[in-house]
């Protein structure tokens, strides 16, 4: 088998087992541990709450990103037009997955191609960090960011999966300096993500001081993917080792809270585990100024009818509830003291 076919087999193994089977991880995000501080007088009409920011120097209705997820087969194109479609209506951001395939295989182009159904949004292409270590410069970077015409580069971060995986690019050295070049002379933003273990501060302080313009911490709650990989195993001992790692990374919460003290004026996406808007704005009240959701998406995009719709309207107004509920009329009112921490005999 090839390394092009190999790859597109991997993108239909990990669309499959997400959407099929359960990759959830042994640890929760830790927002279960946070409350917000209910305001029974907000001086304030439901109609006033304003959700619109401004992330990237594009305007968003509201902090929520579709995070980055698929492309490349068939099935992939289809779910990526379905949420494509919908960020346009309701004007929120999009990420689309991996596109290390479309550069070895340009005919699997099309199916991350989503302009022009979605001329105005906010919209980041994405590559694994560590192909910088495997002959990828700033060409194929480049190559990421005009194929879709996104506004920003996702270099995501993978060490463990790529470890637990027996084709996996697992040499990481040396590699914040090739991503410290990327940044210097790639003329759109470079984003640095986790997926799905989570961004420390330190290695974020080091990502940012290498020219990294925002940080997507990724943490764990959500999906694990070592789950994902254990379901792809060839056999028992492999899938057995990667089941070892399920509760392993940073919970979103404490990954949020982390890198917002350590970086205070950096641009900060919380994903990982995210369900809801009450999630979202946990996280906004944390640090957050972007809240990415992968897994409900995908689940959502393989339904009929417009199930994505509805869970961006549901999410909108979880979270505009929850700030009217704490007294927030703005997105930054979140971040003024409305967290609480829940007793742990409290905890559902």
């Amino acid at each position: 088998m090839s390394k092009v076919t190999r790859t597109t087999k991997r993108k239909d193994d990990h669309l499959r087992i997400n959407i099929e089977e359960d990759v959830e991880s042994g640890i929760s995000t830790g927002l279960e541990r946070l409350r917000f501080r209910h305001t029974a007088l907000p001086e304030l009409a439901l109609e006033d709450v304003v959700c619109r920011i401004t992330f990237l120097k594009k305007e968003l209705s509201f902090p929520l990103l579709i995070s980055s997820m698929t492309g490349g087969t068939e099935e992939a194109e289809r779910i990526n037009k379905i949420l494509a479609e919908a960020a346009q209506v309701h004007r929120i951001a999009m990420g689309v997955g991996s596109q290390r395939v479309a550069i070895e295989q340009p005919a699997t182009q099309s199916t991350f191609q989503i302009r022009t159904i979605a001329p105005d949004i906010l919209l980041f292409a994405n590559l694994g960090a560590v192909q910088l270590n495997y002959g990828y410069g700033i060409d194929e970077c480049q190559r990421a960011v005009e194929m879709i015409e996104a506004d920003a580069l996702v270099l995501h971060l993978n060490a463990l999966q790529e470890a637990l995986q027996p084709e996996g690019d697992s040499n990481f050295r040396g590699l914040l300096d090739r991503i410290g070049e990327i940044c210097r002379v790639l003329p759109v933003p470079v984003i640095a993500k986790e997926v799905g273990w989570g961004i420390s501060a330190p290695v974020a302080r080091r990502l940012v001081d290498a020219g990294v313009t925002a940080i997507d911490v990724a943490g764990a709650g959500g999906t694990s993917w070592s789950q994902v990989e254990s379901y792809r195993a060839a056999d028992e001992d492999r899938a057995a080792l990667a089941r070892a790692f399920r509760s392993w990374g940073i919970p979103t919460a404490d990954a949020v809270r982390q890198v917002r003290t350590e970086l205070p004026g950096v641009p900060l996406i919380a994903s990982g585990g995210l369900r809801n808007g009450i999630e979202a704005a946990k996280c906004i009240a944390l640090g957050a100024d972007l809240c990415g959701m992968a897994g409900p998406f995908l689940k959502a995009a393989s339904k009929p009818d417009r199930r994505v719709h509805q869970l961006i309207e549901r999410t909108r107004m979880e979270l505009r509830i929850a700030m009217f509920a704490t007294g927030s009329s703005e997105i930054k009112d979140l971040r003024h003291d409305k967290l609480l921490p829940v007793p742990d005999n409290d905890r559902s």
